[in-house]
């Protein structure tokens, strides 16, 4: 017993009056062993929660990562002060040092509070497809500086979370895991309205990423200077690559046109010459 006490009182760095012991290495190793296995239980406690209908596997992610940070946190306190540093001291000490320090990282700052914001109130989560000027993102991870997320091109974005909180963003998947989409076209004046309508409705049923086949609607929207102006409106889960959907509905809307003999016309423009009869020869 006396054996381990001398190599626990053994001292690996002397600096001025600070001593660095051995104990103070097992203090650290200890804390982060029972820090790593205190966040693994939680866990597993709110994935193993998230099989409820009430708390999904979104909802456990944002509150474990909340809960991560804290944890964290309180465990680096316990650290410093396994190795003798003073909390409270330091932090009274370098009090101009953090003013400093903040008005410097003052965008970071920003970043992390807005990360904490998107944790909590969960407008946004992991899965959501956003319009983020312009560019569509999939959310592949929230963090507490930026998310991670992939857009339609498959490539990674990292994105700062104040980006998200104060532009304006549209998220497709907020409310539900469909959306609704439309696709235009235009066909040539003198074509049968019912007809092309009737097309315009089969053609979109045919594709096989679209939800619920009774929520399909064409309408006839304008009549346009060189057109007929229809739009076909239809609901789909597959949010992220519509894009590709929309190309497939709009080949098979051409093929079932050309088949039925109505074309899409191109814009024209007419040009009348009027000739001067007082012109002088």
């Amino acid at each position: 017993m006396e054996t381990i006490k001398r190599i626990l009182e053994f001292e690996l760095i002397t600096v001025g009056e600070y001593t660095l012991r051995v104990y103070a290495i097992f203090s650290i190793i200890i804390i982060f062993i029972l820090t790593k296995t205190l966040l693994w239980l939680i866990k597993r406690a709110l994935y193993r929660k998230s099989e409820s209908d009430k708390f999904n596997t979104k909802d456990s992610y944002a509150l474990f990562q909340i809960i991560k940070y804290l944890i964290w946190v309180i465990a680096v306190g316990f650290i410093l002060e396994a190795i003798g540093i003073k909390v409270t001291v330091l932090i009274a000490g370098s009090a101009a040092l953090l003013v400093g320090i903040g008005l410097g990282l003052q965008q970071t700052f920003n970043d992390v509070i807005s990360g904490i914001i998107l944790l909590s109130e969960k407008s946004i989560r992991i899965g959501d497809v956003l319009d983020i000027d312009g560019i569509v993102v999939k959310i592949q991870s929230i963090g507490l500086r930026t998310s991670k997320g992939i857009n339609t091109d498959d490539i990674s974005m990292i994105i700062p979370n104040s980006l998200i909180t104060t532009n304006k963003v549209i998220n497709w998947s907020h409310q539900s895991e469909k959306a609704r989409f439309r696709v235009d076209i235009g066909v040539s004046y003198g074509s049968d309205v019912d007809l092309v309508i009737k097309i315009l409705e089969e053609s979109v049923i045919e594709h096989q990423d679209v939800y619920n086949k009774n929520l399909i609607e064409a309408r006839l929207i304008n009549f346009g200077a060189s057109s007929l102006d229809f739009q076909v409106l239809f609901y789909s889960q597959n949010i992220f690559s519509i894009g590709k959907v929309k190309s497939d509905i709009r080949r098979i809307i051409y093929k079932n046109l050309a088949i039925n003999n109505i074309t899409i016309p191109f814009p024209q423009l007419d040009l009348h010459l009027k000739s001067n009869k007082n012109e002088i020869s």
